[in-house]
């Protein structure tokens, strides 16, 4: 997997990744609301970028997010509402760091899940202990409701990661795309 954070990070495959993930913000902040998928972007930032860089990214697509929800998808101006937003910016950064903590030295199958799982478990375990704690309610939950986002951050991850593995292999002189990257992927 550090090969993969190393070519992503290099060079004009960073900047393309960068947008590609803002882009992708974009579209989970419009196609999903409240259900953007923070643990799939912490863990695919905390495997692809060094550790400054996941920080800044993580929280500007969050910054998206409220932007984008405060102004077109007119979220209410309240005090609550302006609270959840900044509870989630400060979980989504918590569970970006749990997931580069949960990758360290693994291989990629490894890394994938231990890094999902890492940044899930912080994101909406996080979310529960504070909804539970100080914002009055643990309705929203329920079992159904925590399987429909898991499901979402796990085919955000996936979508993310088959991004993230084309970028790394594109440009590659010394092999095809597709055999680049599965090396990529293997760590060679």
């Amino acid at each position: 997997m550090n090969n993969l954070r190393e070519r992503c990070a290099a060079g004009w495959r960073h900047h393309l990744w960068l947008a590609l993930l803002v882009a992708a913000s974009f579209v989970c902040t419009f196609g999903l609301a409240c259900a953007v998928p923070f643990a799939a972007f912490g863990a695919i930032a905390a495997m692809t970028l060094h550790r400054r860089d996941a920080l800044l990214l993580t929280a500007a697509l969050w910054l998206i997010n409220q932007i984008v929800g405060f102004t077109v998808l007119h979220y209410p101006w309240d005090g609550m509402t302006l609270a959840w937003g900044a509870i989630l910016g400060i979980i989504a950064v918590l569970s970006m760091l749990a997931a580069q903590i949960a990758i360290r030295g693994q291989r990629v199958v490894t890394t994938v899940i231990a890094g999902l799982a890492a940044a899930f478990v912080v994101y909406e375990g996080g979310l529960y202990l504070v909804a539970a704690t100080v914002m009055g309610g643990t309705e929203d939950f329920a079992a159904a409701i925590i399987i429909r986002i898991f499901a979402l951050n796990a085919g955000a991850l996936a979508v993310l990661l088959t991004a993230g593995f084309l970028i790394a292999a594109a440009g590659s002189r010394d092999r095809t795309g597709v055999h680049a990257a599965l090396t990529v992927a293997r760590g060679k």
